[in-house]
Parts: C-alpha cells; structure tokens; sequence
C-alpha cells in the first residue's frame, strides 16, 4: 500500500487524510490498517515514532461513520499521550464528519469532561484512573463500545494500571474489536492478550525490544562526582535539543538549577509538577524554548517529540525495558540519533541485564574510554584512607567506652556519708 487513497475508507474520511496532508502510510499503517478494516482484533508491536497512532485512529473513524449508535474507547498510560492521540482524532474529525469526543485525563477540570460526557460522545480518549472515575460517577457508559484500543500496554502494565484496566474491560461489552499495540512483548502482555483478544492478527514493525538502529550508542566510565562536569561536555559538544534522563524528581530539579546557573536553557519534568506547568514545559521544548529537557522515566511515558536529536542517560534506569524506552525517543520515524549512557562502578549488573534485553551478543563497541577513570590513583588511594580511619575511630570509641563504664563502677561503689542522699531521690521525697 504506497497510497491512503488505496484503502477503502468512507469518503469523508478520504477527504480528511487529504486536508491533513496525510498522503504514504507508515510500514505500521500499511500493515496493521487493512487487518483492522476488516474487523479482527490485532496485537502490534512497534516503536514509538512509527506511526501507530494513525493506525488505529483511521480505521476507528472509518468505524463510526459506517456505524451511528457505535463507540470507541483509546486508553493510554500518561496524559501527555492521551493528549497527543486526541490531536490526531480531532485533525481526522473535520466538521464533515463531526463526531463528538471527550478527552478523560486527570489534572483537567471534571466539570468541563463532564459536559462533554452529556453530548451523546462517541470517541472516548482517556487515562486508566480517570475513566474508572467516570464510570463510578456513572457519568461514562461503555454498553456501546465496539472499538477498544490499548495503546502502549507495557507502560500501563509497569505503571500499574491491570487492576483498573481490568475494571474498565468489564463494562465493555463482549462482541467488540481490540487492538493492543505496545513496545515490547512481555510475559504479561501475551496473557492479556490471550485473555482479551479473540485470533489476533500479530503486526510486528522492526525487532521486539531492539531499538532503532539508527541510533548510535556510547557509554562513558564515570565517577558519580564527575558526572555533572561530563554533561555540561557533552552539551558543548553536541547541537540540537537534548533530553536527559534521572534517577528522581529532585534529581531533576537539582540538575535544571545548575545548568540555568551555567548558563543552559534547560527545563525538568516530572510527577510534581501540575498539568498545566507540564503542558507549559513540553511547549517550551517542542518550541525551542528551552534546549535541554531533564525528566523521569514516569513522566517522560508517552511524551511523543519528534525532534530530539539526543538522549543523555545520566541514571540508569530502575528496569532493563526503560532503557530501550528512553533512547526510543530521539532517532524518531527513522531518523538518526544518538545515546549517551553514563556508567558508575554501581551500574554494571543493571548494564549488563540491559545488554541481555538488547543483544545477547552485545558488546561495548562504542563504548567512550575516561583514561582518568581507571588510571586514577588518588581516587583509590583516598578511598583506602577513609576505610582505614573508620576503623581508627571504631577502636578508639571502644577504648573511651570502656573508660567511661569503669568510672561508672568505680563512682557507685565507691564511699558515701551516712546522711547523703541523691537530689532526685530528694525531690521525690519533697512530692
């Protein structure tokens, strides 16, 4: 399939690819819409950048043009993927077409998704936790739904999302469509899917959990006390938007407030932040506002920026499949990027379980040797200095106990007059 126009898509629809300038589907698209057109249920694997979105998007319009009274249901795991994918619903969802939708996400006003709710919605776009609100509220009914998708399920599954993914699933009705789409195929996503998908089509675009190879990765042997100098090198070196990824929020914030100090244009992002600080964050980035982006790996879930040209990982990340999430970001749609990954003396077991996901044969081919990191004599030899004096300080903590439980000893056996007697034992008396 070289054309949209080969599909056979309503005409409205045609006309709305047209006016979006959507015109050579994606490898994602060519296979996966076709399949689902024909109303059977898909299990897709694919990388983020690849066009998955539309994917599921056009053959979701085409859907509820045909049929009137049906709904659609899209959960994602973050609100910043929600929000992406409700973008391309509504450039697809021209007033030819007019179909009402609602975005359920949280950090939004629920009086406003409320009102929505009241205009007969039939694309419902939305996070786990959110939509389960509404249908306890009852404000949501999914007796109707006949087009699910799960987008990047092995994010909500780390996220935590079963349980509620669960609950939503119940009040859809048996007979419908799914389509589950995610980076990696894990043990638990093949369950789910065995569980909730009737004979899925499988569409697999590239490797299951190789990233792209356009993507060209190093890794630099550093001391934790070093890692900051090596990064402002590295910005130097390196032109274009950056995004760097940490261990915690305040990591974020402690690293933003250095580079600005420096002279950076630099911003954080992560789970404290309000709704509306975040969307003002990733305005700024996309803009060109702020070069340096500093997240979590929590709140950087479903960001979707096409032009980041590179990926700082300056803490590994806690789980194997993060890493392969994180540097998914830059090299976006095919095009080159690169990832630089900062490794301590306490990273290597993580580095190596990585390696595993990715290669079973990988090796540290481009891996950036720090000559001052092994060769690095001070280092060692401070470090012995400071194990010796511990145990300095041990023996000598012992020796003044041992004193001070001697005079203890010797001060209560020792002679008292008759008529002595304690001040509290005194006060006591007097009480």
């Amino acid at each position: 399939m070289n054309n949209f126009n080969e599909l056979p898509l309503e005409n409205q629809l045609k006309n709305s690819l047209k006016f979006a300038d959507f015109k050579t589907p994606t490898p994602i698209q060519s296979q996966s819409i076709p399949i689902s057109l024909t109303g059977k249920d898909i299990l897709g694997t694919a990388q983020t950048g690849t066009g998955k979105t539309l994917a599921f998007t056009i053959p979701m319009i085409n859907k509820l043009i045909k049929d009137k009274n049906a709904m659609a249901l899209i959960i994602c795991p973050t609100r910043e993927l929600a929000s992406q994918v409700m973008q391309t619903v509504t450039k697809l969802n021209t007033k030819e077409i007019n179909i009402n939708s609602a975005l359920l996400i949280g950090g939004e006003s629920m009086q406003k998704q409320l009102r929505q709710l009241t205009k007969r919605t039939r694309i419902i776009v939305g996070t786990p936790g959110r939509i389960n609100d509404h249908i306890e509220r009852k404000s949501l009914k999914l007796y109707k739904v006949t087009y699910l998708v799960l987008d990047e399920t092995d994010r909500m599954l780390d996220m935590g999302f079963t349980p509620q993914i669960e609950l939503i699933l119940r009040h859809i009705p048996k007979s419908h469509q799914t389509l589950l789409f995610s980076a990696t195929l894990p043990d638990d996503i093949l369950k789910i899917s065995e569980k909730y998908l009737k004979n899925p089509e499988r569409v697999s675009v590239g490797s299951v959990s190789t990233p792209i190879e356009k993507i060209k990765q190093k890794t630099f042997q550093i001391t934790p006390d070093k890692k900051y100098h090596e990064l402002i090198n590295q910005l130097v070196e390196r032109s274009g938007s950056i995004l760097v990824f940490v261990k915690t929020k305040h990591g974020a914030d402690k690293i933003v407030k250095r580079l600005k100090y420096d002279g950076h244009s630099a911003d954080a992002i992560h789970g404290n932040l309000r709704q509306s600080k975040r969307d003002r964050v990733i305005r700024g980035f996309r803009s060109g506002k702020s070069r340096i982006l500093v997240a979590t790996d929590v709140a950087a879930r479903g960001l979707d920026i096409p032009l980041i040209q590179h990926v700082i990982n300056y803490d590994l990340p806690q789980v194997p499949e993060d890493y392969i999430h994180r540097i998914g970001r830059t090299g976006r749609a095919g095009k080159e990027g690169s990832a630089m990954t900062f490794l301590t003396n306490h990273d290597y077991s993580m580095w190596r379980s990585i390696q595993k996901l990715i290669d079973p044969d990988f090796k540290l081919k481009e891996q950036v040797k720090n000559p001052s990191y092994k060769k690095n004599k001070k280092f060692k030899g401070k470090f012995k200095k400071n194990k010796n004096k511990k145990k300095f300080k041990s023996k000598d903590n012992r020796d003044q106990k041992d004193k001070k439980f001697k005079f203890k000893k010797k001060f209560k056996n020792r002679k008292r007059p008759k008529n002595f007697t304690f001040k509290n034992k005194r006060n006591k008396k007097k009480r």
